[in-house]
């Protein structure tokens, strides 16, 4: 039997002092020019928390609106503010920055954050407002800002600011390991932080015990680890430690923007097998990646664009013959010898799955690919990277006869989508549509979609390689049509052999 997506859940933190002090565009900027005209600018382009929720890209990613609602309002959409916009969706939920911080303090298990006196009893209702366990509400005392300053100043600490003021800082947790200094253990406690509230938000919403989640695969980008063992980890389980998972173990997968489908892959490898009833699968989001494009943007006098942090959370469990499959007979890979061209990483990502299958391209009715915002990409030069993947999909297909050359915006439309998720790496990589299309398959809205992930490897430097994965999300069929014996069938038939035996031996 298929494993089923049980839930799905996505949540966006407004970080826009994290984009002027932590984006890696901004920090470069600072290393080499100081006075830079772009730094100066910055802040000027910097967008309201009101702003954010408003933004028709966020209000799709936590379940507001469909993607499909996008094509109704003209590009670019940063300047058409949804009305009726609000920071909770169906899906998940938008935060403020401060609630981060104060929340990067309650995940912090060596005392390395220093949050000053009056912000943390001011943050303190907010932490204690989200459905944390009891001994993470309460966060410890807060300090003088001269001790946080003189930590700043002195010993190399990373300035937690949010305001435009200095609340606290971020200590370095060794003297010389480059992998624990104060700024890379900042941008894994946002990890954790985010990934938190991601897992939260997914219990909350569909009222899930954690104590009934064995297992976590976390799949962003960043690797926690220290000299000896740069990338060892473990994001996972330090953050099924705080939402309450204490039942659980768990592991990290990275590749990249490719990694949540990796991380899909195996979690339904592990369910299916039996190995884990359920798996849990969560990502948080990426500092180095606010403001990335931030030079193209203010070029162009727009506003800070990337100025969220994005996470999300998958619940990947047994078939429970309501909730859509994942076809693990069918799943797309881009191998080492597929080759790097557009039309090769395509083709072995959709027609191979595909062709297993007997299905034309067309048979899919919704493809999820690299979802990235157009409002973001399109200033920075990049292009509509979903409408780009979408006509390599159709130009497919007419190269299978499937369609006709003159189908190809017809077949964009049908079967496509706009791009609507932040451009955290990772997180536009297949995964935002899921959530969506966990509601379409319940509605009876679609019967079979394809979730595309994709990755650079090349930006390791250990290899040129491109890289990739797909899976078939189907309609379940109900358990009833599953091939095969239930546990309670098998109970049955076991009970009635040992009556039949126990009679035979009477006679």
């Amino acid at each position: 039997m298929f494993p089923s997506l049980r839930a799905a859940s996505y949540v966006l933190v407004h970080a826009p002092d994290m984009v002027i002090h932590n984006g890696s565009t901004q920090v470069v900027e600072r290393t080499v020019n100081p006075e830079s005209e772009y730094l100066k600018a910055l802040p000027n382009h910097l967008r309201t928390f009101e702003e954010v929720v408003a933004y028709a890209p966020n209000q799709v990613y936590i379940g507001n609106m469909k993607p499909e609602e996008l094509r109704e309002i003209k590009e670019p959409w940063f300047d058409k503010p949804v009305a009726s916009a609000s920071a909770d969706g169906p899906m998940g939920r938008i935060f403020e920055e401060r609630l981060l911080i104060g929340l990067i303090k309650a995940c912090d298990a060596f005392d390395l954050v220093l949050l000053e006196e009056s912000f943390t009893e001011e943050v303190q209702p907010d932490i204690e407002a989200l459905n944390l366990p009891e001994k993470y509400k309460k966060l410890k005392s807060g300090v003088e800002i001269e001790r946080i300053q003189s930590e700043i100043e002195d010993r190399h600490a990373e300035p937690l600011v949010t305001g435009g003021k200095v609340v606290g800082c971020v200590k370095r947790a060794h003297d010389i390991d480059p992998n624990l200094d104060s700024h890379v253990i900042l941008e894994n406690l946002v990890v954790k932080a985010t990934g938190v509230l991601s897992g939260l938000e997914l219990l909350k919403k569909y009222d899930i015990d954690p104590l009934s989640i064995p297992y976590v695969i976390e799949c962003s980008e960043e690797a926690a680890g220290d000299m000896n063992q740069r990338g060892g980890g473990n994001f996972a389980k330090s953050i099924a430690e705080i939402i309450g998972a204490d039942n659980a173990t768990g592991s990290d997968t990275r590749g990249f923007c490719a990694a949540p489908m990796h991380a899909i892959v195996k979690a339904c490898a592990l369910v299916k097998a039996g190995v884990y009833e359920n798996v849990l699968v969560l990502a948080g989001g990426a500092t180095a990646k606010l403001g990335m494009n931030g030079k193209d943007h203010l070029k162009k006098d727009l506003p800070i664009l990337e100025d969220v942090l994005g996470g999300f959370a998958l619940l990947i469990t047994e078939n429970d013959g309501v909730h859509p499959i994942f076809r693990t007979d069918l799943i797309g890979r881009h191998t080492v010898g597929t080759g790097s061209s557009p039309q090769a990483v395509m083709t072995s990502l959709i027609t191979g799955p595909l062709d297993k299958a007997g299905l034309k391209i067309t048979d899919i009715d919704v493809y999820s690919v690299e979802m990235q915002n157009p409002d973001v990409t399109k200033p920075a030069g990049a292009g509509d990277v979903a409408n780009a993947n979408y006509k390599m999909i159709a130009a497919l297909a007419v190269m299978r006869k499937e369609i006709e050359r003159a189908q190809i915006n017809d077949f964009v439309r049908t079967h496509g989508l706009p791009g609507w998720a932040p451009t955290q790496g990772h997180i536009p990589s297949g995964v935002p549509y899921v959530g969506h299309a966990l509601q379409s398959f319940l509605n009876g809205d679609i019967e079979k979609a394809m979730i595309v992930g994709k990755g650079s490897l090349f930006l390791a430097r250990m290899t040129n390689l491109f890289d990739g994965v797909s899976i078939i999300m189907e309609k379940n069929p109900g358990v009833a049509e599953e091939a095969g014996v239930s546990k309670d069938d098998i109970r049955k038939m076991l009970s009635e052999a040992l009556r039949d035996f126990a009679a035979s031996l009477g006679e």
